[in-house]
C-alpha cells in the first residue's frame, strides 16, 4: 500500500513538471521571420565584400604586370650593356602573352623569394663568330683590341690562249696556249681597334703578303712533248687599310643593331705594274709575271652597312658594301724592254653582300655560318673597257667557330669554300683578338 502511494506521488510530480514547462513555453513570444529589407541588406553586404575582394585581386594583377614590365626594361638595358661589352645577351623574359592566370600569379607571388643581387654571369663569347672581315660587335669605350691573324688561300684556274687566225670555223692557223695556274697565298696581318665610345670605333690593319704561283702549260702546234712549268713568288707588305665604324641605334632584345662603316684602302703594297710581265724568260705566249705583286695598285674607299638582329640564342646578321677604286693616270708597265706607258687605268667597282647566323654553343664558344658574294666590275683603259674584261662573280660559303680563352683573349677560326670558278677553292683564317 505504501509503495503504491509512493508511485502515485512520483507520477503526479512528473506530470506537474511537464505541465509547468509546457505552460512556460506557451508564454514565450514567437520569433518574427526576417523581412525583405533585412534580406536585401544582407545581400548588399555580401556584394560589397565580393567587390572589394575582386578589386584587391585586380590591383594585385596590375602590380604584377607593372613588375613584369620593369623586369623587361631592366633586361633590355642589361642586354644593351652586354652587347656593348661584347658578350652574349641574357635569356629573354617570358612574354606577357603567356602570362599565368590570377590564381597562378598569387601562387607564384607567395612562393617566389625576395629578389637580391644577381650572381655574376660567366664571360661568354660573342654570338657571331667572326667569319667576315668586319667584327660582329663594336669595341667598348676606352678598350683597345690587338688582333693578329693568319690567312691561307689556295686556288686553281685553267685558261686557253689562242694566237693566230681562223680560216674556217674550227680550223686555227697559229698556236694554242693551254695553261693551269695553282696559286697559294699567305697573309699575316696585325689589326688594331680602339673604341672612342660604345658606338664608335676606329681600326687599322697592316698585312704582310706571301704569294706562290705555279704555271703549267704547253704550246700546242709547236712540237713540244713536255709541259712548261714556271714557278714565281712574291712577298712584301700589302695594302694598309683604315676603317671607322659607328652604331646608329641602341638595339636590344628583338631589336636590330645598325652599324655603318667606311674603309679606306691604300696602295702601299707592290702593285701589278711594278713587276715584269715577261715572255722571254717564261717561254709562254702572253707572258707571266716574274714576281708576284702584293697589292692592288689603286686607292679605294668602301662604305658599308651591317645589321645584327639578336634572337636568343641566335644572332642573324648581314651587310652590304661597295668598293670604289680611284683611277690612275700615266700608268707605266714594267716589261722585258723597259717601262711602257699604258695610259689611264680604272678598276671596276666591287659590290658585295653577305649574310648568316651565329649560334651560341655554350658560355665560351659560338658557331657561325654565312654566305659572302662579291661582284667585280669591268676594267677600263683610257676610258674604254679593256677587250676581254668581264664582270667576275665571287661567292663563298663560310663557317666560323670562336672560343673565349679568358676575359681578354678569344680564338676564332673560319673556313671558306669557293662556290664559283673565280673564288678561292679554300680559305682558312685564324684570329686571336686580345683586349687591353
Amino acid at each position: 500500500m505504501r509503495n503504491k502511494l509512493r508511485y502515485c506521488v512520483g507520477y503526479a510530480g512528473v506530470t506537474a513538471l511537464c505541465l509547468a514547462g509546457a505552460a512556460s513555453r506557451a508564454q514565450e513570444p514567437a520569433r518574427p521571420a526576417p523581412s525583405q529589407e533585412q534580406i536585401k541588406q544582407a545581400l548588399d553586404e555580401q556584394t560589397r565584400r565580393l567587390e572589394a575582394e575582386r578589386k584587391r585581386l585586380a590591383d594585385q594583377q596590375k602590380e604584377l604586370i607593372e613588375t613584369r614590365k620593369s623586369l623587361d626594361n631592366a633586361q633590355r638595358q642589361l642586354n644593351q650593356l652586354r652587347n656593348e661589352a661584347g658578350i652574349a645577351p641574357a635569356p629573354a623574359v617570358a612574354s606577357q602573352k603567356s602570362q599565368p592566370t590570377t590564381a597562378q600569379q598569387q601562387s607564384i607571388a607567395q612562393q617566389q623569394p625576395p629578389v637580391g643581387q644577381a650572381p655574376r654571369q660567366p664571360d661568354r663569347g660573342p654570338e657571331v663568330a667572326p667569319i667576315f672581315e668586319q667584327p660582329g660587335v663594336l669595341t667598348p669605350h676606352g678598350k683597345f683590341v690587338l688582333e693578329p691573324s693568319l690567312q691561307y688561300a689556295y686556288s686553281t684556274s685553267n685558261r686557253v690562249a689562242l694566237v693566230g687566225y681562223t680560216v674556217i670555223p674550227a680550223i686555227l692557223v697559229g698556236v694554242v696556249d693551254v695553261r693551269e695556274v695553282k696559286r697559294t697565298t699567305w697573309v699575316g696581318a696585325l689589326t688594331a681597334r680602339y673604341g672612342f665610345s660604345n658606338r664608335f670605333e676606329v681600326e687599322a690593319k697592316v698585312p704582310y703578303v706571301y704569294r706562290y704561283d705555279t704555271s703549267i702549260g704547253r704550246e700546242l702546234g709547236q712540237g713540244s712533248s713536255t709541259d712548261n712549268v714556271f714557278d714565281t713568288s712574291g712577298h712584301d707588305i700589302g695594302d694598309v687599310e683604315f676603317t671607322a665604324r659607328y652604331q646608329f641605334n641602341n638595339g636590344g632584345v628583338d631589336k636590330p643593331f645598325y652599324v655603318g662603316s667606311l674603309r679606306v684602302k691604300t696602295r702601299t703594297g707592290k702593285d701589278p705594274f711594278e713587276v715584269n710581265n715577261s715572255t722571254k724568260v717564261t717561254g709562254f705566249l702572253d707572258g707571266i709575271e716574274t714576281e708576284l705583286p702584293t697589292g692592288s695598285g689603286f686607292w679605294g674607299v668602301q662604305p658599308g652597312l651591317t645589321v645584327l638582329y639578336p634572337a636568343d640564342p641566335a644572332v642573324f646578321f648581314g651587310s652590304i658594301s661597295y668598293l670604289y677604286s680611284f683611277k690612275r693616270n700615266h700608268v707605266r708597265q714594267e716589261t722585258d724592254d723597259g717601262k711602257v706607258d699604258v695610259g689611264s687605268i680604272k678598276p671596276g667597282g666591287i659590290f658585295g653582300f653577305n649574310f648568316g647566323m651565329g649560334l651560341a654553343l655554350n658560355e665560351r664558344s659560338s658557331f657561325s655560318i654565312g654566305y659572302d658574294h662579291s661582284s667585280v666590275g669591268k676594267v677600263e683603259q683610257n676610258g674604254e673597257t679593256i677587250p676581254g674584261s668581264v664582270t667576275v662573280q665571287m661567292a663563298s660559303l663560310l663557317l666560323g667557330l670562336s672560343y673565349r680563352l679568358d676575359d681578354k683573349r678569344m680564338l676564332s677560326l673560319s673556313l671558306g669554300a669557293g662556290l664559283t670558278v673565280d673564288s678561292p677553292d679554300v680559305q682558312l683564317t685564324l684570329r686571336l683578338p686580345i683586349t687591353f
